[in-house]
């Protein structure tokens, strides 16, 4: 039979945020085995039901847009796929749908995000406005770590990686909704959130929520 490569696009909320990127790819492929699906696998001694997730997801975050790639050997339509991977799936894990992948993954060039910054003492006053200074500035090179640099880190320039932002502001949390570039090199809200707390510590977070809302592509329209 012959392979089709194939998408789904998935959330991940609740509990299931705390589930890393490799046992979530294991979930997903119990989940395959547990509801029947057929996929194609790896070759070799060990085989085993081969999946790819696109730009994974932080430990924590959650997310409405996550995309997971596999070959479909099963003569199943994309609705039932969606229907027995539900069943199969746990709590926190749910597949919105299943189509036929035409546009390569290294064609995703941003990210919307919904960033809650909360404070268990209510919004410090000099947060806001640190925030705002920070992401209006032309420029602001941070160090990234990185396993290949010899120095251990990387430097980073994230203004330009900022298309947009917009901020609100309520007694306890700050919230900023962003779109920002997804890879080669892509921002991670966090890298935002730290450089923000060191810059000004009286803006540090309590708790930090990152929620991925959806995935853009070259012509800005939305990525599938």
């Amino acid at each position: 039979m012959a392979m089709h490569k194939n998408r789904l696009l998935f959330t991940k909320s609740g509990r299931a945020c705390y589930i890393s990127h490799l046992d979530l790819m294991a979930t997903f492929q119990r989940a395959f085995l547990r509801s029947g699906v057929e996929i194609w696998q790896t070759e070799g001694f060990n085989r085993h039901v081969f999946v790819s997730i696109a730009l994974p997801l932080s430990l924590g975050y959650s997310s409405d847009c996550e995309i997971l790639e596999f070959n479909l050997e099963s003569p199943f339509s994309f609705d039932e796929v969606v229907e027995r991977l539900n069943r199969a799936l746990p709590e926190g894990i749910h597949v919105r749908e299943c189509y036929e992948a035409k546009i390569p993954c290294k064609k995703i060039v941003d990210l919307d995000w919904t960033v809650t910054l909360e404070y268990d003492d209510g919004v410090p006053t000099a947060a806001p406005a640190a925030l705002r200074e920070l992401l209006g500035r032309e420029s602001c090179v941070i160090q990234k770590k990185s396993k290949k640099a010899k120095k251990g880190y990387t430097e980073l320039d994230i203004i330009p990686m900022v298309k947009s932002l917009s901020l609100e502001e309520q007694p306890d949390k700050l919230i900023f909704s962003a779109r920002l570039a997804a890879q080669n090199p892509g921002l991670n809200p966090a890298l935002i959130i730290d450089t923000l707390s060191a810059e000004t510590p009286a803006a540090k977070p309590d708790f930090v929520r990152c929620h991925r809302n959806e995935v853009y592509g070259e012509d800005g329209a939305v990525f599938r």
